[in-house]
């Protein structure tokens, strides 16, 4: 039923993708994220309703009269870089033919990233994407958050097998970004039972990145909460709803959860965290000795004979900056870290210039929102090898399009661009004279 069910509304969507590339976007983030056909048990599960979604959009969007261009933006171009640049190493690559398979993976990805970038230019089609995204995770939520509660947080959550978010540790972490996009999509409303709906979902996937022992997203969700109260306009509430949640919900777990949280400060006994550590050394060495980096797919045991110390613990990289190291160089994990620093300072900018605007209030919430969410990915990404995850790229392309329809705004009212205040300069013995 569920296999039949997810081809019908994937088949009965193409002709409004065929009339606006965005709905084909929106199907695209739907079945690449939530990944609808893995819920079932039959002939779904294997079909390519991706390709199909994915060819129509393309299609759409040749034949749309709508712009065809990619937003000028420094994440745009900084993008398009790191897709290069990734073409690049693959040439490179120690293992052709499974760099290969995973550039193919890869090139699907940035390529309907660059699409959602080109199409996604107003605010209606912003918030639809952010409501996509919610839902699409928050379902993995909920349905942790549940499975959390009957088992009394005694059972790991993991997610849908196959995926970038099969593994406990991903799903933790995909949660953890989705919480903030939940918040703003609550604050964006008046609707009594969407704040009670939006409240149920985050507390359910809350439990649920507790439920899935994932020590990197417990670090993950301190650091986006953390971030998410500075920047909050009421910090005395939002401490006295997390004094208030924070513990029952810690106090829910078992005992050997706790014992699992405990570990962070005792890596050095923990073989998953030294085995990390050594995948670290290895794609530091690798880098330093391969200037395109060794390209795609380098978790074998040639690679770790080479450069880790120790060659006997072969481990994918466990961390989206060494993985971006070891595959693509010193210049690769550069074009990222630029890429992650251009869409922060975009948001800053977006934060500043919809101050006092309050038809571009909505534009600043949501640029905090994303803030938070990256953040969250920041930390809990050190952990894991989730250097392709959509869902970052999904956020940059909004950053990207938020940033325009803000600087147009203000063109039309003439207000000038917000500058960041600069430090006073000290007084000089001279002026205190």
């Amino acid at each position: 039923m569920r296999d039949i069910l997810v081809t019908l509304i994937v088949f009965a969507s193409l002709p409004l993708i065929v009339k606006n590339p965005v709905n084909g976007v929106l199907m695209w983030i739907w079945i690449s994220v939530m990944n609808p056909h893995t819920q079932g048990w039959g002939f779904a599960t294997t079909f390519p309703f991706a390709f199909i979604i994915a060819v129509t959009t393309i299609f759409s969007l040749a034949i749309s009269r709508q712009p065809k261009t990619l937003p000028p933006s420094g994440i745009t171009v900084t993008l398009i870089a790191f897709i290069l640049w990734m073409n690049v190493t693959t040439l490179f690559a120690i293992f052709p033919e499974s760099a290969a398979e995973q550039w193919n993976k890869v090139m699907k990805i940035m390529l309907m990233s660059l699409v959602t970038m080109a199409v996604i230019r107003k605010r209606e089609d912003i918030q639809r994407m952010i409501w996509m995204l919610t839902l699409s995770l928050g379902y993995y939520g909920v349905k942790g958050g549940v499975f959390t509660v009957r088992s009394g947080g005694t059972e790991r959550v993991w997610g849908p097998d196959n995926t970038f978010i099969g593994d406990n540790n991903a799903i933790a972490l995909a949660l953890i970004m989705t919480i903030p996009l939940m918040r703003y999509l609550q604050q964006s409303s008046n609707k009594r039972w969407l704040w009670h709906a939006m409240n149920a979902m985050m507390v359910l996937s809350a439990l649920a990145a507790l439920g899935s022992y994932s020590r990197g997203g417990l670090l993950a969700i301190a650091a986006m909460l953390g971030f998410m109260w500075l920047k909050s306009n009421s910090k005395m509430t939002g401490a006295i709803v997390l004094l208030l949640l924070a513990p029952p919900l810690l106090l829910f777990m078992p005992d050997r959860w706790g014992q699992r949280m405990d570990t962070i400060g005792e890596y050095q006994s923990d073989d998953s965290a030294m085995g990390r550590i050594n995948a670290w050394h290895m794609a530091y060495n690798l880098a330093k000795d391969r200037f395109f980096g060794g390209g795609f797919e380098l978790a074998e045991p040639s690679t770790f004979l080479l450069y880790a110390p120790n060659p006997d613990d072969v481990h994918a990289a466990h961390s989206i900056y060494f993985q971006a190291l070891g595959e693509h160089g010193f210049v690769g994990l550069g074009i990222y870290l630029l890429l992650g620093l251009l869409t922060w300072r975009s948001a800053d900018w977006i934060v500043r210039n919809s101050r006092g605007i309050p038809d571009l209030a909505w534009a600043g919430g949501l640029a905090k929102t994303i803030q938070a969410s990256m953040i969250g990915f920041a930390v809990g990404g050190a952990f894991l090898s989730l250097l392709y995850f959509d869902v970052p790229y999904y956020l940059m392309a909004a950053v990207a399009a938020i940033r325009i329809l803000v600087e147009r705004r203000r063109a039309e009212l003439a207000v000038p661009a917000a500058v960041k205040p600069l430090r006073p300069a000290p007084a000089t013995a001279g002026a205190a004279r």
